[in-house]
């Protein structure tokens, strides 16, 4: 993670604006959207990348969350922002879901221009302590004894979260009743209060409850183990053969920001391995 930060900040110090070289980007604070509310895994990637950018520049980072319409209202903002580096938008894996979900009125291939893949994270399935659930095998058990009454979330209705709580129904041949939240914020307090049974989120952001206590972790949907949870067994191992669900995240800018002058190291700026190039359109350097 920390030698793609570094590509980061070298391609965004590579901007150029109206001519100026890049020695003086940036000339004051870059404003960082995020389409989701604070506390889920893409608002807490984004504050990380924003405090590592801000120490970089010498120029404040601003994070400002625009959630709603899972990521679209702040998506929209950075396509019609002026591009000129100072609005970037951090992107997450939903965004390969969205435009097959919703009407967009804009064009993700076309209307924004990548700056820089950051990396991937695997999600984490998550019971509230009080349910008698331990491993997978209990809990693909509950959830036949109690077809449509188990409640689970995974953050807004396109996220990734949403769409490997899908996958782990389909693949374990349960069925569990969906919950919609707007975001992961809302989700943690409902399951430590109870109110919630499951979720499927970011490993980065469930972790911590889960070491409290709070939470109990029955594994990751990687096919290999997390390294921030490397004591938690993957799906695959513990019920689910072959599961494997990631989410991705991503710096975006709007589309008509100028290219540096200069090319980042070969193979960086389009060489997504995998985690955008499946709905984007990749090109070499």
């Amino acid at each position: 993670m920390n030698k793609k930060l570094q590509w980061t900040l070298a391609v965004l110090a590579l901007m150029v604006w109206g001519g100026v070289y890049a020695q003086s980007y940036p000339q004051r604070p870059i404003r960082m959207v995020i389409g989701l509310p604070a506390g889920g895994s893409t608002d807490v990637m984004g504050r990380i990348v924003a405090a590592r950018l801000s120490e970089k520049f010498g120029q404040q980072v601003v994070v400002d969350n625009r959630p709603g319409a899972s990521g679209i209202i702040g998506i929209n903002l950075v396509v019609n922002s002026q591009p000129d580096g100072y609005t970037l938008i951090m992107a997450a894996g939903s965004w390969g879901t969205i435009s097959t979900l919703y009407k967009l009125p804009f064009d993700l291939q076309k209307d924004l221009a990548p700056v820089a893949f950051i990396g991937t994270s695997p999600y984490v399935l998550v019971v509230q302590s009080a349910l008698p659930i331990k491993n997978m095998t209990e809990f693909i058990a509950h959830a036949k004894a109690n077809p449509g009454r188990l409640t689970w979330a995974g953050s807004n209705p396109g996220s990734l979260q949403r769409l490997a709580g899908e996958l782990l129904k389909r693949n374990a041949g349960i069925d569990m009743l969906y919950v919609p939240y707007k975001g992961t914020g809302g989700v943690i307090p409902d399951l430590i209060g109870g109110r919630l049974d499951a979720a499927i989120d970011n490993v980065l952001v469930l972790s911590p409850y889960i070491r409290k206590g709070q939470l109990r972790g029955i594994g990751v949907t990687s096919n290999k183990r997390s390294v921030v949870f490397p004591e938690l067994p993957t799906l695959a191992e513990t019920g689910l053969p072959g599961f494997n669900a990631v989410g991705w995240f991503g710096l975006f800018a709007a589309a008509k920001t100028p290219q540096p002058h200069h090319a980042p190291p070969a193979g960086f700026r389009w060489h997504c391995k995998g985690c955008i190039c499946w709905f984007w359109r990749c090109r070499p350097p």
